[in-house]
């Protein structure tokens, strides 16, 4: 039996990630494109990636699609699956004794219990923004500060600034009404970590959280809300160089285990 190659495919609602493996073992490219579900995005992030890896189409085995837009794949990908299952099983990858995954995306929040890599439970917060990407998008556009500013500016706060509330529409007046009254721009950010910090923590708690913890998804690039939920929690918190690709992950494994059961298979 020859290589196996596999593509994991993950089409968030902000952005595009796709990891090529071999056999399962070894991650040979990844792509990411800021954009995500119902844009080139999908289509673009698999062209580059299959562009490092030096192949086309054909020499892929299988190629696994999750995420908000998975379904948008349809053609392109041999299946889709939830991402909760591919989130599961790429912290599993990363992290071999992970029981707790914390994944941050752009439009949702997701906390997972893993047993052995399987997922067993989890909680979902899908009906509204805070806490999420988009939340921190919103507050760094009031703030004019960059996304990717936010973990470094937060963490050279000096001062308790407590952003109380929850709510996306809500917590932006209160960042507008702490400029108006020229409360520091650090402050407000570590206050804004908090918040998240507190919303996902309630989230956590209702499936109990077990050592070891892995946050997943593009926030976990953010130090400063990484930190806030590590004191929340009163919990250390894993997070790989991989954080965003996790998904993507996930699924080119999932690919590599349905290509080998098909090969295993047609050799018998």
């Amino acid at each position: 039996m020859g290589d196996i190659y596999t593509l994991g495919i993950d089409v968030g609602s902000t952005a595009s990630k796709c990891i090529i493996m071999k056999n399962g073992e070894e991650i040979v490219a990844k792509s990411l494109i800021d954009v995500g579900a119902g844009t080139s995005g999908p289509k673009r992030a698999i062209e580059i990636v299959l562009e490092k890896a030096g192949m086309s189409e054909q020499d892929l085995d299988y190629t696994l699609a999750t995420g908000y837009g998975r379904n948008s794949l349809m053609g392109l990908a041999d299946k889709q699956m939830s991402e909760l299952s591919c989130h599961a099983r790429g912290a599993y990858y990363l992290f071999p004794k992970v029981h707790t995954v914390i994944d941050i995306g752009g439009q949702d929040v997701k906390v997972m219990h893993i047993d052995n890599g399987a997922m067993t439970n989890f909680q979902m917060n899908d009906k509204c923004a805070a806490g999420t990407g988009r939340f921190l998008d919103v507050m760094a556009r009031v703030l004019e500060v960059k996304v990717a500013q936010l973990g470094e500016l937060g963490a050279q706060s000096t001062r308790r600034v407590e952003i109380s509330s929850t709510c996306t529409v809500f917590a932006e007046s209160e960042v507008i009404s702490q400029l108006a009254n020229a409360t520091d721009k650090k402050d407000i950010i570590a206050g804004i970590h908090r918040s998240v910090a507190h919303r996902v923590t309630g989230l956590a708690r209702r499936i109990g959280v077990q050592d070891d913890v892995v946050m997943t998804g593009g926030v976990a690039q953010n130090r400063g809300i990484v930190d806030a939920l590590q004191d929340e929690l009163g919990v250390e918190i894993h997070t790989s160089p991989l954080t965003q690709y996790n998904g993507a992950l996930g699924a080119a494994l999932f690919a590599a285990q349905i290509a080998k059961k098909r090969a295993a298979k047609a050799a018998k």
